[in-house]
Protein backbone atom coordinates (compact mmCIF):
# COMPACT_ATOMS: atom_id res chain seq x y z
CA UNK A 1 0.00 0.00 0.00
CA UNK A 2 1.49 3.31 -1.17
CA UNK A 3 -0.53 5.85 1.37
CA UNK A 4 2.13 6.67 4.42
CA UNK A 5 -0.19 7.19 7.75
CA UNK A 6 0.92 8.11 11.26
CA UNK A 7 0.57 4.90 13.36
CA UNK A 8 1.25 4.56 17.22
CA UNK A 9 1.38 0.99 18.38
CA UNK A 10 -0.20 0.37 21.90
CA UNK A 11 1.11 -2.42 24.07
CA UNK A 12 3.80 -4.23 25.88
CA UNK A 13 7.55 -3.80 24.28
CA UNK A 14 11.30 -3.93 25.51
CA UNK A 15 11.61 -3.96 28.50
CA UNK A 16 8.68 -5.91 28.76
CA UNK A 17 8.79 -10.12 27.75
CA UNK A 18 6.75 -12.55 25.98
CA UNK A 19 5.61 -13.37 22.77
CA UNK A 20 3.25 -10.38 22.51
CA UNK A 21 6.01 -7.75 22.76
CA UNK A 22 7.81 -10.04 20.09
CA UNK A 23 4.68 -9.82 17.95
CA UNK A 24 4.49 -6.20 18.28
CA UNK A 25 8.37 -5.47 17.99
CA UNK A 26 8.30 -7.04 14.51
CA UNK A 27 4.96 -5.27 13.45
CA UNK A 28 6.84 -1.52 14.57
CA UNK A 29 9.73 -2.45 12.30
CA UNK A 30 7.56 -3.97 9.73
CA UNK A 31 5.22 -1.06 8.91
CA UNK A 32 8.21 1.35 8.81
CA UNK A 33 9.58 -0.77 6.51
CA UNK A 34 6.64 0.02 4.35
CA UNK A 35 6.88 4.32 4.78
CA UNK A 36 4.70 4.64 7.86
CA UNK A 37 5.28 6.83 10.56
CA UNK A 38 5.41 4.76 13.42
CA UNK A 39 5.80 5.64 17.39
CA UNK A 40 5.07 2.81 20.41
CA UNK A 41 3.78 3.25 23.41
CA UNK A 42 3.82 0.69 26.80
CA UNK A 43 3.61 0.29 30.02
CA UNK A 44 5.42 2.08 33.13
CA UNK A 45 3.06 -1.12 34.92
CA UNK A 46 1.54 -3.58 32.79
CA UNK A 47 0.32 -5.97 35.73
CA UNK A 48 0.44 -5.16 39.19
CA UNK A 49 2.96 -7.65 40.98
CA UNK A 50 0.05 -9.35 42.88
CA UNK A 51 -2.06 -10.04 39.78
CA UNK A 52 1.54 -11.08 38.12
CA UNK A 53 2.08 -15.12 38.31
CA UNK A 54 5.32 -15.69 37.02
CA UNK A 55 8.66 -14.03 38.50
CA UNK A 56 8.89 -11.54 36.25
CA UNK A 57 7.59 -9.19 33.94
CA UNK A 58 10.83 -7.85 32.29
CA UNK A 59 13.46 -9.56 29.37
CA UNK A 60 16.60 -10.83 30.94
CA UNK A 61 20.27 -10.08 29.93
CA UNK A 62 21.90 -7.53 27.46
CA UNK A 63 19.37 -4.97 26.02
CA UNK A 64 18.70 -6.33 22.13
CA UNK A 65 20.67 -4.44 19.35
CA UNK A 66 17.24 -3.05 17.57
CA UNK A 67 15.18 -2.29 20.59
CA UNK A 68 11.90 -0.52 19.99
CA UNK A 69 12.02 3.09 20.53
CA UNK A 70 8.65 2.97 23.24
CA UNK A 71 7.40 5.76 25.27
CA UNK A 72 6.35 4.13 28.72
CA UNK A 73 3.43 6.28 29.46
CA UNK A 74 0.57 3.89 30.27
CA UNK A 75 0.06 2.69 34.05
CA UNK A 76 -2.41 -0.01 33.73
CA UNK A 77 -4.75 0.53 36.97
CA UNK A 78 -4.15 4.29 37.41
CA UNK A 79 -6.75 6.10 35.02
CA UNK A 80 -4.90 9.17 35.52
CA UNK A 81 -1.84 7.92 33.47
CA UNK A 82 -4.55 7.32 30.96
CA UNK A 83 -5.51 10.59 30.54
CA UNK A 84 -1.73 11.96 30.16
CA UNK A 85 -0.92 9.04 27.47
CA UNK A 86 -4.25 10.51 25.35
CA UNK A 87 -2.77 13.16 25.41
CA UNK A 88 0.76 12.35 24.83
CA UNK A 89 -0.28 10.43 21.76
CA UNK A 90 -2.25 12.91 20.78
CA UNK A 91 1.02 15.63 20.34
CA UNK A 92 2.09 12.54 18.28
CA UNK A 93 -0.92 13.47 15.45
CA UNK A 94 -1.42 10.03 14.75
CA UNK A 95 -3.83 8.66 11.99
CA UNK A 96 -4.76 5.42 13.69
CA UNK A 97 -4.06 3.55 16.97
CA UNK A 98 -3.29 0.07 16.84
CA UNK A 99 -3.77 -2.14 19.87
CA UNK A 100 -2.94 -5.89 20.93
CA UNK A 101 -5.77 -7.01 23.04
CA UNK A 102 -5.29 -10.46 24.88
CA UNK A 103 -6.83 -10.31 28.29
CA UNK A 104 -9.87 -8.67 29.77
CA UNK A 105 -7.41 -7.36 32.47
CA UNK A 106 -6.40 -4.16 30.16
CA UNK A 107 -9.90 -3.90 28.60
CA UNK A 108 -10.40 -0.64 31.03
CA UNK A 109 -6.92 1.03 29.94
CA UNK A 110 -7.35 0.39 26.73
CA UNK A 111 -10.73 0.72 26.30
CA UNK A 112 -10.74 4.17 28.09
CA UNK A 113 -7.36 5.37 26.17
CA UNK A 114 -9.03 4.39 22.76
CA UNK A 115 -12.30 6.34 23.19
CA UNK A 116 -10.37 9.25 24.73
CA UNK A 117 -7.81 9.46 21.53
CA UNK A 118 -11.41 9.14 19.06
CA UNK A 119 -12.61 12.41 20.35
CA UNK A 120 -9.27 13.38 18.76
CA UNK A 121 -10.41 11.95 15.14
CA UNK A 122 -7.76 8.74 15.16
CA UNK A 123 -9.07 5.74 14.14
CA UNK A 124 -8.54 2.66 16.46
CA UNK A 125 -7.56 -0.57 15.37
CA UNK A 126 -6.94 -3.71 17.30
CA UNK A 127 -4.75 -7.28 16.45
CA UNK A 128 -7.39 -9.45 18.74
CA UNK A 129 -5.09 -12.65 19.93
CA UNK A 130 -7.70 -13.69 22.26
CA UNK A 131 -11.47 -11.98 22.42
CA UNK A 132 -11.93 -13.68 25.14
CA UNK A 133 -9.75 -15.50 27.72
CA UNK A 134 -8.80 -19.26 28.07
CA UNK A 135 -9.75 -19.35 31.70
CA UNK A 136 -12.82 -17.98 31.76
CA UNK A 137 -13.91 -15.33 34.91
CA UNK A 138 -17.10 -13.57 35.41
CA UNK A 139 -17.14 -10.23 33.88
CA UNK A 140 -14.89 -11.51 30.92
CA UNK A 141 -17.85 -10.72 28.30
CA UNK A 142 -18.63 -7.12 29.62
CA UNK A 143 -14.89 -6.35 29.63
CA UNK A 144 -14.33 -7.49 26.51
CA UNK A 145 -17.67 -5.69 24.83
CA UNK A 146 -16.22 -2.62 26.28
CA UNK A 147 -12.65 -2.45 24.74
CA UNK A 148 -14.09 -3.76 21.34
CA UNK A 149 -16.94 -1.50 21.31
CA UNK A 150 -14.42 1.38 20.83
CA UNK A 151 -12.57 -0.23 17.92
CA UNK A 152 -13.29 0.92 14.20
CA UNK A 153 -11.71 -2.39 13.06
CA UNK A 154 -10.14 -6.13 13.70
CA UNK A 155 -7.33 -8.11 12.63
CA UNK A 156 -8.26 -11.72 13.76
CA UNK A 157 -6.12 -14.64 13.52
CA UNK A 158 -8.15 -17.32 13.78
CA UNK A 159 -11.55 -18.60 13.50
CA UNK A 160 -11.97 -19.31 17.29
CA UNK A 161 -11.57 -15.80 17.71
CA UNK A 162 -14.25 -14.97 15.35
CA UNK A 163 -16.42 -17.11 17.12
CA UNK A 164 -15.88 -15.20 20.22
CA UNK A 165 -15.88 -11.89 18.88
CA UNK A 166 -19.88 -13.21 17.75
CA UNK A 167 -20.27 -14.81 21.10
CA UNK A 168 -19.90 -10.86 22.44
CA UNK A 169 -21.81 -9.55 20.05
CA UNK A 170 -19.55 -7.20 18.85
CA UNK A 171 -19.89 -5.86 15.10
CA UNK A 172 -17.25 -4.02 13.57
CA UNK A 173 -15.29 -4.86 10.39
CA UNK A 174 -13.17 -7.68 10.59
CA UNK A 175 -10.11 -8.87 8.73
CA UNK A 176 -8.47 -12.37 8.78
CA UNK A 177 -4.60 -12.91 8.74
CA UNK A 178 -2.89 -15.99 10.80
CA UNK A 179 -0.68 -15.56 12.85
CA UNK A 180 2.88 -14.86 11.52
CA UNK A 181 6.04 -16.94 11.95
CA UNK A 182 8.28 -15.56 14.35
CA UNK A 183 11.91 -14.56 12.68
CA UNK A 184 13.58 -13.11 16.25
CA UNK A 185 14.41 -16.03 17.55
CA UNK A 186 17.86 -15.82 15.48
CA UNK A 187 19.51 -19.00 13.21
CA UNK A 188 18.75 -22.95 13.83
CA UNK A 189 21.30 -24.16 16.28
CA UNK A 190 22.95 -27.63 15.33
CA UNK A 191 21.01 -30.55 17.17
CA UNK A 192 24.42 -32.36 18.56
CA UNK A 193 25.32 -29.51 20.15
CA UNK A 194 22.01 -28.48 21.32
CA UNK A 195 21.73 -31.42 23.24
CA UNK A 196 25.02 -31.65 24.46
CA UNK A 197 24.35 -28.50 26.63
CA UNK A 198 20.77 -29.55 27.55
CA UNK A 199 22.07 -32.37 28.91
CA UNK A 200 20.71 -35.15 26.53
CA UNK A 201 21.74 -38.05 24.47
CA UNK A 202 22.38 -37.71 20.70
CA UNK A 203 20.16 -40.08 19.81
CA UNK A 204 17.44 -40.21 22.23
CA UNK A 205 13.46 -39.61 21.21
CA UNK A 206 13.42 -35.88 22.33
CA UNK A 207 10.07 -33.84 22.91
CA UNK A 208 9.21 -30.30 23.76
CA UNK A 209 6.81 -28.55 25.71
CA UNK A 210 7.70 -24.98 25.23
CA UNK A 211 6.29 -21.77 27.07
CA UNK A 212 4.67 -20.86 30.41
CA UNK A 213 2.52 -23.29 31.81
CA UNK A 214 -0.64 -22.68 32.60
CA UNK A 215 -3.98 -25.58 33.24
CA UNK A 216 -5.08 -24.61 29.73
CA UNK A 217 -1.98 -25.77 28.05
CA UNK A 218 -2.73 -29.09 28.75
CA UNK A 219 0.92 -30.31 30.47
CA UNK A 220 -0.83 -32.71 32.81
CA UNK A 221 -2.01 -34.44 29.98
CA UNK A 222 1.03 -35.01 28.32
CA UNK A 223 2.43 -36.11 31.62
CA UNK A 224 0.06 -38.61 31.65
CA UNK A 225 0.67 -39.84 28.60
CA UNK A 226 4.01 -40.54 29.02
CA UNK A 227 4.26 -44.03 30.54
CA UNK A 228 2.57 -45.21 27.48
CA UNK A 229 4.97 -43.51 24.97
CA UNK A 230 8.01 -45.30 27.19
CA UNK A 231 7.00 -48.67 26.77
CA UNK A 232 7.41 -48.47 23.05
CA UNK A 233 10.23 -45.66 23.70
CA UNK A 234 11.94 -45.91 26.84
CA UNK A 235 14.72 -43.61 26.27
CA UNK A 236 12.19 -40.49 25.19
CA UNK A 237 12.91 -37.50 26.76
CA UNK A 238 10.65 -34.42 27.40
CA UNK A 239 11.77 -31.28 27.74
CA UNK A 240 9.28 -29.02 29.46
CA UNK A 241 10.65 -25.18 28.81
CA UNK A 242 8.97 -22.50 30.35
CA UNK A 243 8.14 -20.74 33.82
CA UNK A 244 4.70 -22.01 35.81
CA UNK A 245 2.40 -19.34 36.28
CA UNK A 246 0.67 -21.85 38.59
CA UNK A 247 1.62 -24.00 41.45
CA UNK A 248 4.84 -26.04 40.37
CA UNK A 249 4.49 -28.49 43.01
CA UNK A 250 1.62 -30.46 41.85
CA UNK A 251 3.50 -31.04 38.40
CA UNK A 252 6.60 -32.03 40.19
CA UNK A 253 4.26 -34.91 42.22
CA UNK A 254 2.69 -36.10 39.41
CA UNK A 255 6.01 -36.44 37.31
CA UNK A 256 7.12 -38.18 40.68
CA UNK A 257 3.73 -40.14 41.14
CA UNK A 258 4.22 -41.80 37.63
CA UNK A 259 7.98 -42.54 38.13
CA UNK A 260 9.32 -40.01 35.07
CA UNK A 261 11.57 -38.46 36.81
CA UNK A 262 14.43 -39.43 34.97
CA UNK A 263 12.56 -38.94 31.65
CA UNK A 264 11.39 -35.33 31.95
CA UNK A 265 13.41 -32.39 32.50
CA UNK A 266 12.07 -29.45 33.64
CA UNK A 267 13.53 -25.92 33.25
CA UNK A 268 10.86 -23.57 34.89
CA UNK A 269 11.72 -20.66 34.20
CA UNK A 270 11.19 -18.15 31.49
CA UNK A 271 13.45 -18.47 28.32
CA UNK A 272 15.07 -15.42 26.78
CA UNK A 273 15.21 -14.82 23.08
CA UNK A 274 18.79 -15.68 22.83
CA UNK A 275 17.89 -19.17 24.27
CA UNK A 276 15.19 -20.00 22.45
CA UNK A 277 16.26 -22.01 19.30
CA UNK A 278 18.56 -24.26 21.42
CA UNK A 279 15.41 -25.98 22.51
CA UNK A 280 14.03 -26.24 19.15
CA UNK A 281 16.91 -27.70 17.68
CA UNK A 282 17.65 -30.52 20.30
CA UNK A 283 13.71 -31.56 19.97
CA UNK A 284 12.40 -33.73 17.35
CA UNK A 285 9.03 -32.77 17.82
CA UNK A 286 6.67 -30.09 19.43
CA UNK A 287 4.05 -30.96 21.81
CA UNK A 288 0.94 -29.25 22.11
CA UNK A 289 -1.74 -30.79 23.96
CA UNK A 290 -3.74 -27.74 24.82
CA UNK A 291 -7.20 -28.08 26.26
CA UNK A 292 -8.52 -24.67 24.46
CA UNK A 293 -6.37 -22.73 21.81
CA UNK A 294 -7.31 -19.90 19.27
CA UNK A 295 -3.88 -19.40 17.62
CA UNK A 296 -0.70 -20.17 18.73
CA UNK A 297 2.96 -18.21 19.16
CA UNK A 298 4.57 -21.48 19.91
CA UNK A 299 3.24 -23.13 17.40
CA UNK A 300 5.19 -20.18 14.93
CA UNK A 301 8.33 -20.92 16.66
CA UNK A 302 8.73 -24.11 15.53
CA UNK A 303 7.36 -23.10 12.24
CA UNK A 304 10.85 -20.71 12.19
CA UNK A 305 12.72 -23.73 13.32
CA UNK A 306 11.15 -26.24 11.09
CA UNK A 307 9.70 -28.30 13.58
CA UNK A 308 6.84 -30.74 13.28
CA UNK A 309 4.24 -30.38 16.09
CA UNK A 310 1.69 -33.06 17.62
CA UNK A 311 -1.43 -30.61 18.64
CA UNK A 312 -4.80 -31.33 20.42
CA UNK A 313 -7.64 -29.96 17.64
CA UNK A 314 -8.93 -27.04 19.41
CA UNK A 315 -9.28 -23.60 18.88
CA UNK A 316 -7.34 -22.82 15.72
CA UNK A 317 -4.72 -25.30 16.07
CA UNK A 318 -6.32 -27.67 13.63
CA UNK A 319 -5.85 -24.55 11.40
CA UNK A 320 -2.65 -24.18 11.66
CA UNK A 321 -0.77 -27.69 11.89
CA UNK A 322 -2.63 -29.43 9.33
CA UNK A 323 -2.81 -33.08 9.85
CA UNK A 324 -0.13 -35.56 8.52
CA UNK A 325 1.62 -32.84 6.60
CA UNK A 326 3.09 -30.19 8.95
CA UNK A 327 2.38 -32.56 12.14
CA UNK A 328 -0.31 -34.73 13.95
CA UNK A 329 -3.45 -33.65 15.29
CA UNK A 330 -5.38 -35.52 18.17
CA UNK A 331 -8.16 -35.31 20.47
CA UNK A 332 -7.84 -33.07 23.70
CA UNK A 333 -7.94 -34.15 27.04
CA UNK A 334 -6.69 -38.24 25.93
CA UNK A 335 -3.78 -39.01 26.96
CA UNK A 336 -3.60 -42.35 25.32
CA UNK A 337 -4.67 -40.54 21.87
CA UNK A 338 -1.76 -38.19 22.39
CA UNK A 339 0.32 -40.93 23.78
CA UNK A 340 -0.42 -42.49 19.77
CA UNK A 341 0.23 -39.91 17.83
CA UNK A 342 3.65 -39.37 19.55
CA UNK A 343 5.03 -43.19 19.16
CA UNK A 344 3.53 -43.06 15.49
CA UNK A 345 5.27 -40.02 15.10
CA UNK A 346 8.95 -41.73 15.89
CA UNK A 347 8.08 -45.37 14.45
CA UNK A 348 7.17 -44.08 11.34
CA UNK A 349 10.16 -42.05 11.35
CA UNK A 350 8.04 -38.83 10.21
CA UNK A 351 10.13 -36.37 11.48
CA UNK A 352 11.34 -35.88 7.87
CA UNK A 353 8.58 -35.84 6.24
CA UNK A 354 6.90 -33.31 8.30
CA UNK A 355 9.50 -30.94 8.42
CA UNK A 356 9.13 -30.58 5.15
CA UNK A 357 5.78 -30.19 5.47
CA UNK A 358 6.25 -27.38 8.01
CA UNK A 359 8.60 -25.64 5.59
CA UNK A 360 6.25 -25.70 2.87
CA UNK A 361 3.21 -24.23 5.01
CA UNK A 362 4.88 -21.80 6.84
CA UNK A 363 5.29 -19.58 3.36
CA UNK A 364 1.18 -19.03 4.41
CA UNK A 365 2.15 -17.53 7.67
CA UNK A 366 3.79 -14.25 6.75
CA UNK A 367 4.18 -10.78 8.00
CA UNK A 368 3.02 -9.35 4.85
CA UNK A 369 0.02 -10.63 5.00
CA UNK A 370 -1.11 -9.72 8.35
CA UNK A 371 0.34 -5.75 7.18
CA UNK A 372 -1.71 -5.90 4.44
CA UNK A 373 -4.81 -7.18 6.73
CA UNK A 374 -4.24 -4.51 9.34
CA UNK A 375 -3.45 -1.59 5.99
CA UNK A 376 -7.00 -2.81 4.93
CA UNK A 377 -8.56 -1.43 7.81
CA UNK A 378 -6.76 2.05 7.79
CA UNK A 379 -8.55 5.34 6.52
CA UNK A 380 -8.25 5.87 2.76
CA UNK A 381 -7.60 1.87 1.62
CA UNK A 382 -8.86 0.84 -1.69
CA UNK A 383 -11.08 -2.32 -1.75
Amino acid sequence: MSVSRRIVLIGPMYPYRGGIAHFLETMYWGLRERGHHVDAVTFTRQYPRLLFPGQSQFEVGPEPECVVPAERWLDSVNPLSWQRAAANIAQLQPDVAVFKYWIPFLAPVFGRLARLLARRGIQQLVVVDNALPHERRWGDHGLGRYFFRAMDGCVVMSSAVERDLDRLKVNLPRVFAPHPVYDVFGNAADRRSAREELGLGATAPVLLFFGFVRRYKGLHVLLKSMPRILEKLPDARLVVAGEFYEDEGEYRDLIASLNLTPSVIVHAHYIPKDQVAKYFAAANVVVQPYLSATQSGVAQIAYQFDRPLVVTDVGGLGELIPHEVAGLVVRPNDPAALAAAVTRFFAENLESQLSTGVRAQKHNYSWSRLLDALESLMPGAEG
